[in-house]
């Protein structure tokens, strides 16, 4: 799309804000930035339905409207090139109540137990250098690693502070390094020190309120044909946890319109400092495909004296990790049966299907002893206009239920109207 004399100045002074341009003849920075609006209005309404005993709060219920506009500049030209980047986002409360809030879509006062404030929302920038093949961005970062996956399954995502390197420079080799210091929560507009999950039944110790001052990691996946693809990383939340993590991925196709895609995972995490963290998670998922279906099976099992370790708020990089839970809890073995359908090949493209239903047991209670188990059922159906005035406008309505004999009986509904727009 070619850019108007507006949208060129918007992104220099928007982009290059915090740069000094020594010259025009920088053009790449302006000639190859860009800019999307997101504008996702969410309703979320979550039952809590366990019987005794009798809930503080009977359910989780709120409506709201989020903006998330990211800029991304060109980079100047020569052998470093610089460049900038920002993200802007806004929350805005459009139903909610005292003894409704807490679905994690709006910001709470009190800290976080009062009710949802009106508005909420933070701004990032985030510089970058590119040399040859590899880039460095130091700022406002958004990880989709193994070891760190930011969550963005609500309103707004959730961001980190930090540098990272991402490098190409041998084929077929990517590789990520870097040091993450704080984060802002999916419904926060305030950095903080970075916590680790240790709800559920993960018999972690030593880590409720303890926070860490950095998280680093490095790692990389290399892809030895279009079939076949490995990685390793490693992960380090300070005086709490280290990781490893091994992931294979291999496509083999079987006849036209139909593949077997293998997707296997190990991570192997130990503590760091005063924690008992020691897990082994195994997990794979086996997804056939025939034309415009896809039937996948799961299998996920944790070993060790403990659960799975996770920066607080991020998403565990497991395949039975879904809408609700993670089976996740320290000595867990769980299966996962889905089914995915295209409505493209009955002639509507754009309408997709998801189901799935997860099971989990030998879960550690302790004293008990391990008969723990629980069970999850997702549905998500999903439509994004093709063509006309609101093209790409997406709904979604995704519904869960989850039974536990450990923890909270859920029923869940979210539905979800998202629209991206190019700003030029």
């Amino acid at each position: 799309m070619s850019k108007t004399p507006l949208a060129q100045a918007v992104a220099v002074a928007t982009l290059g804000a915090s740069l000094a341009l020594p010259s025009l003849a920088h053009a790449e920075f302006i000639k190859d930035s860009k800019g999307t609006l997101e504008l996702r209005n969410f309703y979320f309404n979550r039952d809590f339905r366990q019987d005794t005993p009798v809930p503080a709060q009977s359910k989780a219920e709120e409506w709201a409207q989020g903006f998330i506009m990211k800029l991304e500049s060109g980079y100047t030209e020569g052998s470093i090139g610089v460049g900038l980047d920002a993200i802007g986002t806004l929350g805005l409360k459009l139903d909610s109540s005292q003894d409704r809030a807490g679905t994690g879509l709006l910001q709470r006062g009190g800290r976080g137990t009062g009710p949802a404030e009106d508005s909420y929302g933070d701004l990032g920038m985030t510089a970058k250098l590119r040399a040859s093949k590899s880039t460095l961005k130091v700022g406002t970062l958004i990880p989709k690693l193994p070891v760190v996956q930011a969550n963005d399954s609500r309103l707004l995502p959730q961001t980190f502070s930090g540098g990272a390197l991402n490098s190409l420079e041998l084929d077929g080799l990517t590789f990520d390094g870097g040091r993450l210091k704080q984060y802002n929560q999916r419904d926060s507009s305030d950095y903080e020190d970075m916590l680790m999950t240790t709800g559920g039944r993960r018999n972690i110790t030593g880590a409720a309120g303890v926070t860490a001052d950095k998280f680093d990691f490095a790692g990389g996946s290399y892809k030895w044909n279009d079939s076949l693809t490995t990685s390793y990383h490693y992960g380090a939340l300070e005086d709490l946890y280290n990781q490893h993590y091994l992931n294979l991925v291999h496509v083999l196709p079987i006849a036209d319109k139909q593949a077997l895609k293998s997707d296997i995972r190990w991570a192997r995490s130990t503590d760091d400092g005063d924690t008992n963290v020691d897990n082994k998670a195994l997990n794979a998922m086996f997804t056939y495909t025939l034309g415009y279906n896809a039937f996948g099976i799961g299998y996920q099992e944790m070993s060790g004296d403990t659960g799975f370790a996770y920066i607080n708020g991020t998403d565990p990089f497991l395949v039975n990790y879904v809408q609700i839970g993670d089976f996740a809890n320290k000595d867990e073995k769980s299966w996962q049966a889905r089914y995915d359908y295209n409505f493209a090949g009955l002639g509507i493209p754009g309408l997709t299907f998801m189901t799935r239903y997860l099971t989990g047991d030998d879960v550690d209670l302790g004293a008990a002893g391990n008969n723990g188990k629980e069970w999850e059922r997702n549905m998500d159906i999903a439509y994004v206009l093709q063509d006309g005035p609101l093209k790409n406008l997406g709904l979604k309505w995704r519904n869960a239920t989850t039974r536990s004999n450990f923890t909270n009986d859920l029923d869940e509904n979210r539905l979800i109207v998202s629209y991206s727009m190019p700003l030029w």
